[in-house]
């Protein structure tokens, strides 16, 4: 909703925001904006407004939404009111379970790269962009696009409010569990958002994703760029892409791991459907220095490597796990794992939770549900940090994966190797 606040007030709009707690970076850029920030959401701190913008951390019964409702003020959804902003752009959405966050801003980093001054809005923080949204005056705009719905009152998922021109599909796998039923109930939202790519649009997907298949097989409309398929083949060991008869070396590109080689692959060809040439769109991303708490280094201390990563579900932790053994083979690697998300905490990923953990030579769970009932998970967090205090000078390299507050570990962890 930050992101969204600065779109608003680049578009010319008078803009305030609530939220329970506001946190640097993201309350001094907003203050720089000019944007009033509002701690809480109790009807007495609720400004008057031509119209409010309801996330959808609200609900029913909270006072300020039963005002807005009962008082009959004019209101949208997040999603809502950014897709009529962009009605007139030409939107890249890039969509997927995984790595949504670094191929949005590996694309945005593309075009600004080679100075187009594209808009983009994307949930995290890079380290080669400033801020994490801009209105832009280029007609393309990138944008991180969620499946996960958009507000209490409007179910659908937020993509389809974007209106895309090209649509990036990484990956699809279950997940929010929160809010859907099973991985039928996900397909079903790609095919929705699917339904309203034009047909002189584009769809950039990996083919060999049995579940982006069987979305394929239920209707497509527009230019569908299949990689791994026909004339598109990739080649993580030789990190090369072959279109047509020409072949591409992707080895000068510095961010590790599979994942983040597809992740190169698909913003690659995405910028290419605006014209963007390959070779130089690869040349671009040489500079492109990833995004924070994607495999971020933090540092050594004491001799021991330390890496802060959002991986919240089972194929994410896999891959992460994967990235850091092929870059440390020799290395004692230690992993530590929050199950934070909705679907994590409420133990759906059963066995397959303990297989994306074989790359790591420890590990130690922050467990809030007690889901795991292992000996090396923790319901409490000073015994969860105790445990790995206990442990830690053992390792060579430590990993960290939350989606959650990654300071309130990583930072007693560096204090006390310090």
């Amino acid at each position: 909703m930050g992101g969204l606040a600065q779109i608003l007030k680049e578009s010319g709009h008078q803009v305030s925001g609530s939220d329970i707690q506001f946190y640097s970076p993201m309350s001094d850029h907003l203050d720089a904006l000019d944007i009033e920030l509002i701690e809480g959401y109790t009807l007495k701190m609720l400004p008057k407004a031509d119209l409010y913008v309801i996330g959808n951390a609200l609900s029913r019964g909270n006072e300020s939404i039963e005002y807005i409702l009962n008082n009959q003020l004019p209101f949208k959804s997040g999603p809502e009111i950014l897709g009529e902003i962009l009605k007139d752009r030409k939107v890249l959405a890039v969509s997927g379970t995984h790595g949504k966050t670094t191929t949005s801003y590996m694309l945005a980093h593309i075009f600004l790269a080679l100075n187009n001054n594209i808009g983009y809005l994307v949930g995290g923080v890079s380290n080669s962009i400033s801020g994490s949204a801009s209105l832009g005056s280029h007609e393309v705009f990138v944008i991180e696009a969620d499946e996960y719905d958009s507000a209490f009152f409007d179910k659908r998922s937020k993509f389809i409010h974007y209106s895309p021109s090209t649509v990036v599909i990484n990956n699809i796998e279950f997940d929010h569990a929160d809010i859907f039923n099973n991985l039928d109930d996900i397909k079903r939202q790609f095919n929705h958002l699917l339904k309203i790519v034009p047909s002189s649009g584009n769809i950039v997907c990996f083919y060999d994703d049995k579940n982006i298949e069987d979305v394929l097989r239920m209707g497509t409309w527009s230019n569908v760029i299949k990689i791994n398929h026909k004339d598109i083949k990739i080649d993580f060991s030789k990190k090369e892409l072959s279109v047509t008869n020409e072949t591409y070396s992707l080895a000068k590109l510095p961010l590790i791991g599979e994942h983040n080689f597809k992740n190169y692959i698909a913003a690659i060809l995405a910028a290419n459907t605006c014209g963007i040439e390959i070779r130089d769109a690869i040349e671009s991303l040489e500079s492109f220095n990833g995004v924070k708490r994607r495999l971020e280094f933090k540092g050594e201390y004491s001799g021991i490597k330390i890496y802060d990563d959002f991986a919240h579900h089972p194929t994410a932790i896999s891959y992460t796990a994967k990235a850091i053994r092929d870059e440390f083979k020799d290395k004692k690697i230690f992993g530590i794992i929050e199950l934070g998300s909705n679907t994590m905490s409420s133990g759906y990923h059963g066995q397959a939770i303990y297989s994306s953990i074989n790359n790591f030579d420890r590990v130690e769970w922050l467990d809030h549900n007690n889901v795991l009932e292992e000996e090396n998970s923790y319901q409490n967090h000073d015994d969860f940090l105790a445990a790995i205090k206990n442990a830690i000078r053992n390792y060579e390299v430590v990993v960290l994966m939350t989606n959650k507050d990654s300071n309130k570990i990583i930072q007693p962890l560096i204090d006390y190797l310090s």
